[in-house]
């Protein structure tokens, strides 16, 4: 079963403010997320994979 975050648990992962995961997510950007009733929640695997793709686009442009 797969393991769920929230978005505070999100921002501790990336390193960054719980304000900036929900910017992300109010533009689209960022890990895919979704509602379970007034919960915002993310898979962990979906964060893994978005840290990955940024990284992967770090490189590319450096």
């Amino acid at each position: 079963m797969p393991e769920y975050m929230t978005t505070e648990e999100v921002a501790e992962l990336c390193r960054t403010r719980p304000e900036t995961v929900r910017f992300w997510r109010s533009n689209g950007k960022g890990p895919h997320s979704f509602k379970v009733g007034r919960r915002v929640l993310y898979a962990r695997e979906d964060v893994e994979q978005y840290l990955a793709a940024a990284r992967a686009a770090a490189r590319r442009a450096s």
